[in-house]
């Protein structure tokens, strides 16, 4: 088995841009994470013996929580699963909360990772997104976690944020590495619907980058993350060597995961699941036994359209044998003959019996993928 995800669908506030599923009432948090545990025990057939080798505490903000409830969580973990000695257990967090003592009670809990929630070292852009930091918290949170022994960071930035010009993005892109990180993940902003941000767009309060800009600052990013020797291994991921997240990297190889908390999937190696996106009912369906909202079993097709979107997201691309031995030479031949025009283009690349999109490719992945997908 590969990992098993935790959700914790708290924030002590609610960020501009964020669609995830969240409260800010903290009234429930101790009952769920008591139901957290009780589905650990009802689902500790999952893994059918294999050793667990990642966990992540994802939300919402997984650092709401105390460092007693983190332990109750990894210790029921512990007991229901075989999990590897070496396994990496990432903690999302938000910088305002990593104090001195909290740091070390986590490393000292067995949080071996910090995935800290940055965003920008504007203090404008940090309001406008309304979170709760400032830079200099910020900074100060990846000093005090390094010096609490946790020595694997990855920090959040996000770019094509509104009035963000190429010198804003250098500084922050510069400022990152300057801090000594393991790891960075940076995304454009999306401005997704029913979101603060959505709304402010809309109605013309705020205007979007230009598509010029957002190609010119994704390609600084790539530019900049090379020359400070990152490894980029995914669209919007990009590591020191030997510092890539497994956890994520096991979600991108097809293999299985378990997602606890409300609003997690999970995936078997057929079957996916996922879990009620609402707090209350989640803990009512674990006291009846039943925490699963839905399930399905993916057709060929289906799997095949996953295979396409997940795989052209990594720097690995497809593998043509590997494409041929899952789904057989009537979809390799789909494949390739959806795919020779971006070829042509110059947006996807054959290297070594791989199909993979160049850096032009990836500025327009949605469309490229969504091309070699089948219908269903």
């Amino acid at each position: 088995m590969s990992g098993i995800y935790i959700h914790i669908p708290f924030c002590t506030e609610a960020c501009s841009y964020c669609d995830f599923h969240f409260s800010i009432q903290m009234k429930s948090k101790a009952e769920l994470v008591e139901a957290i545990i009780r589905e650990a025990e009802m689902r500790k057939d999952f893994a059918g013996g294999e050793a667990v080798e990642t966990l992540y505490f994802g939300g919402g903000t997984p650092s709401v929580l105390e460092v007693p409830e983190v332990e109750k969580i990894l210790q029921a973990v512990y007991k229901y699963f075989p999990v590897d000695p070496l396994a990496e257990i990432t903690f999302e967090a938000n910088p305002d909360h990593l104090t001195e003592e909290y740091c070390v009670q986590l490393r000292r809990a067995g949080i071996n990772r910090l995935s800290i929630g940055i965003q920008s070292w504007f203090d404008d852009d940090l309001r406008m997104m309304n979170r709760r930091h400032n830079a200099i918290q910020g900074e100060a949170s990846i000093r005090t976690a390094r010096d609490a022994g946790i020595d694997n960071i990855s920090i959040d930035l996000i770019y094509g944020l509104p009035g963000m010009d190429s010198d804003r993005w250098k500084h922050n892109l510069d400022h990152s590495f300057l801090l000594d990180i393991q790891h960075l993940s940076a995304y454009h902003l999306t401005y997704e619907p029913g979101t603060r941000m959505y709304h402010q767009l809309k109605k013309e309060r705020i205007c979007a980058v230009t598509e010029e800009e957002s190609i010119g600052q994704y390609y600084m990013l790539l530019d900049m993350a090379e020359s400070h020797g990152f490894r980029q291994y995914e669209i919007s991921n990009f590591c020191r060597p030997g510092y890539e997240s497994k956890h994520n990297s096991n979600y991108w190889n097809f293999r299985r995961y378990l997602g606890l908390g409300p609003s997690a999937h999970s995936y078997d190696g057929k079957r996916r699941s996922w879990n009620i996106a609402n707090n209350r009912k989640y803990v009512e369906g674990i006291m009846k036994g039943t925490p699963e909202a839905g399930e399905e079993l993916p057709g060929k097709a289906e799997r095949y359209n996953e295979y396409v979107m997940t795989s052209l997201r990594t720097v690995k691309g497809i593998n043509l044998s590997d494409l041929r031995e899952r789904f057989g030479g009537e979809w390799e031949e789909y494949f390739l003959g959806a795919g020779e025009k971006y070829i042509v283009r110059g947006q996807v690349v054959k290297e070594d019996g791989c199909y993979r999109l160049t850096r032009e490719g990836m500025m327009v992945s949605d469309a490229i993928i969504s091309e070699l997908m089948k219908e269903v």
